[in-house]
């Protein structure tokens, strides 16, 4: 009986522990406000990338405008802009570096 008792007892202490171990894992597994504000940017930046989601993740960790409306900034107007014109030339490498750098200098017009 007294074994019984023992098993019991040390049973209990057991799931005790466990429970406390859980709650500790638990609170472990928290975010901090960063790592929160990091995974809500990243769901929101899905179908995003290269400059546009770099672009994306860096305003939204800062807290700043995210959504589809914010007006993007003359310069990545301009980089849109010429990003495009280059992949419609299909343009890579030295060519593409090349001409990004000259559209980007000037008004855009110039380099087509």
């Amino acid at each position: 009986m007294k074994l019984l008792v023992s098993a019991a007892l040390a049973m209990a202490v057991a799931l005790g522990a466990s429970t406390a171990f859980a709650a500790d894992a638990a609170a472990a597994k928290q975010l901090t406000p960063q790592q929160q504000r990091m995974k809500d940017c990243n769901a929101q930046a899905k179908g995003k990338k290269g400059d546009e989601r770099r672009a994306f993740m860096s305003t939204c960790l800062k807290g700043g405008k995210t959504t589809a409306t914010a007006k993007p900034t003359a310069q990545q107007a301009k980089m849109k802009a010429c990003s495009a014109d280059a992949k419609a030339k299909s343009l890579t490498g030295a060519a593409r570096k090349k001409f990004m750098s000259t559209c980007l200098k000037g008004d855009g017009a110039s380099a087509h």
